[in-house]
């Protein structure tokens, strides 16, 4: 049974920035990709980053340019940064593992995840 647990600062100033762990029991290498998600009151779950097992990174419009996802292998920890962030950035943060990358990662159904961690909420002030 693989547990993801998040965690991080989680209230930020608007114009500041955000760090956040996932730490995978288990191990990180067995799955072929790990992704960040977001859900806000009245909006749809969506895809914030994806790292796959090269270590190549995706990022969702919404943060491209201001996230930055990353693992340490050795530690089974799967990093997200943001900076910059805005109020359309508070939201519960999520990550998951992944059995393939898509092209449509960043969008439901979102049924390549299959393991996820139980959130935790980001305030913007």
């Amino acid at each position: 049974h693989v547990q993801l647990v998040e965690s991080g600062r989680g209230s930020v100033q608007a114009g500041g920035s955000l760090a956040l762990s996932c730490t995978v029991s288990g191990g990180i290498k067995r799955h072929n990709c790990l992704a960040w998600f977001r859900e806000s009151p009245g909006k749809a779950r969506e895809g914030v980053a994806d790292i796959d097992s090269d270590g190549d990174t995706y990022y969702s419009d919404s943060v491209k340019g201001r996230a930055l996802t990353s693992k340490d292998t050795a530690k089974n920890i799967l990093y997200l940064t943001m900076t910059n962030l805005q109020p359309d950035d508070a939201a519960i943060y999520y990550c998951a593992t992944g059995r393939y990358h898509s092209g449509s990662w960043y969008k439901p159904p979102f049924s390549q995840y299959d393991n996820w961690g139980q959130g935790t909420q980001v305030t913007v002030s």
